[in-house]
């Protein structure tokens, strides 16, 4: 939803009642990942997308359903031999579409979301999308962290539900993802009954880039297309400037192991975080692959150079008393086997490689594997 939000509370803000469709689960195929929205405007515009042109039809027919009738609908999207062309999902995929009415009596929180969401500041949505009472359905419990003033916010209808929502939210959230969990009716941990959909709306994960040359800022300007809040860092304040690297959020002129190490210990990196090192320079590379490797939980750590250099590299690193566990998580030479040779296909490379290892990926030509073409970190059960 985070692509639409700024649309819908224009809308919200101006009273209107706007439907929304909300990708709350996907299976096989699916070609948009849960959390992403469309929305029918009071004149009739779409905005957004479920499934990339798929489905958006039959979503948009049930949304202005929804809004004139004002009950919620959970709707499941598949392929058959049968169907498969009556709402146009013909990619494999099974899409569960959440389609309901937002106004500000049905979500008087959401100008507050948006305000979180606009500020960085994490936030998490909670909407009952499937009960045995239907008066469940559509109810929400906003979840920020426990030391944010108004922490939680709405009922899904009970404290038991609320609490184990509520807990659960907050590890999504803490982790930057997005699911649907299943609970019984009053919110029991072992049952079934209730689905609630989780939309975590984190901080944007961090891409932290060592070393100030050309490359950078071509990586620098893929990360932030890919969502990153990139940091570019150098100790040599003649390279680290914002004209040379206009792409990225913030230029820091500091050594980056002395960097990377405050920014570990006042807890602003994460297991989301990735880690370039691209200055093949000893002196500059060996002391923050030591802290990248040994002091933090990062999704990712890569390093630049030749075969020749990461052979020195790791020998350096040995001496420095890294171990191999330690040294198996550097991905060194940086990047996927793309033939680049520019920055800028450098950077793809180094990008591809991060998505690969994010979803699991293999790096090869679709052309060449077989199996499912989307990839899923938690893979989830195909649906009876």
């Amino acid at each position: 939803m985070r692509d639409v939000l700024d649309q819908l509370v224009g809308w919200w803000r101006a009273g209107e009642t706007v439907g929304v469709g909300t990708v709350v689960a996907t299976f096989r195929s699916a070609p948009r990942p849960a959390g992403a929205s469309m929305l029918v405007g009071p004149g009739g515009e779409a905005v957004g997308s479920v499934s990339g042109g798929c489905v958006e039809g039959a979503v948009y027919e049930l949304s202005q359903e929804v809004v004139g009738d004002g009950s919620p609908v959970l709707q499941r999207y598949g392929v058959s031999d049968d169907d498969a062309f009556a709402v146009g999902l013909t990619c494999g995929g099974i899409l569960d579409v959440f389609v309901e009415p937002v106004s500000q009596e049905t979500f008087p929180e959401l100008g507050a979301v948006a305000d979180d969401v606009a500020d960085g500041r994490p936030v998490a949505v909670a909407t009952v999308i499937d009960h045995p009472d239907p008066a469940w359905l559509g109810r929400r419990l906003v979840v920020r962290p426990e030391d944010a003033a108004d922490a939680v916010s709405g009922s899904l209808g009970s404290p038991r539900a609320d609490g184990a929502v509520t807990d659960d939210a907050r590890g999504l959230l803490a982790a930057g993802r997005t699911e649907t969990l299943t609970y019984g009716p009053d919110g029991e941990r072992r049952g079934e009954g209730m689905r609630v959909f989780v939309n975590a709306f984190a901080p944007r994960p961090r891409m932290l880039v060592f070393g100030a040359i050309d490359f950078a800022a071509a990586v620098a300007h893929v990360g932030s297309f890919l969502g990153y809040r990139v940091t570019v860092c150098d100790a040599r304040p003649v390279f680290a400037t914002n004209s040379r690297f206009p792409a990225a959020d913030e230029v820091v002129v500091e050594w980056p192991h002395k960097y990377l190490a405050a920014e570990v210990e006042e807890g602003r990196v994460d297991g989301r975080t990735v880690v370039c090192v691209l200055t093949h320079d000893p002196k500059f590379d060996v002391p923050v692959l030591e802290v990248a490797l040994r002091m933090t939980d990062v999704a990712y750590v890569g390093a630049m150079g030749s075969r020749r250099t990461h052979e020195d590299r790791l020998e350096r690193l040995r001496e420095a008393g890294m171990t191999d566990a330690e040294l198996e998580r550097l991905s060194s030479p940086i990047g996927l086997d793309l033939g680049a040779r520019t920055p800028e296909e450098t950077a793809v490379s180094i990008a591809a490689e991060i998505v690969a290892l994010q979803w699991g990926g293999r790096g090869s030509r679709l052309q060449d594997v077989g199996g499912p073409i989307h990839h899923h970190a938690d893979v989830a059960a195909e649906p009876v």
